[in-house]
C-alpha cells in the first residue's frame, strides 16, 4: 500500500505522478480516487490561501530583519 501511495501521489517538483512519468499514463484501480467534491475544493482553496498568507507573513518578517 504504502508503495502504491508514493507512486500514485502527484509530486510538485514534476506535476504528475511517478507512476505517470515512468509509464506514460495513469495508474487504474477501478475508481476515480482524484476527482473531488465541491466542498473538499473549496477546503483545498481555503488551504492554499492560509498557506499563502503564512508565507507572506514569512518573508515580511524576514525583509523586517
Amino acid at each position: 500500500m504504502a508503495e502504491f501511495a508514493v507512486n500514485n501521489k502527484i509530486h510538485l517538483a514534476i506535476k504528475v505522478s511517478l507512476f505517470m512519468a515512468n509509464y506514460r499514463r495513469e495508474l487504474r484501480i477501478g475508481a476515480n480516487i482524484r476527482r473531488k467534491s465541491r466542498k473538499s475544493n473549496r477546503v483545498c482553496r481555503e488551504n492554499d490561501e492560509d498557506l499563502e498568507e503564512s508565507r507572506s507573513s514569512i518573508e515580511k518578517k524576514t525583509q523586517e530583519r
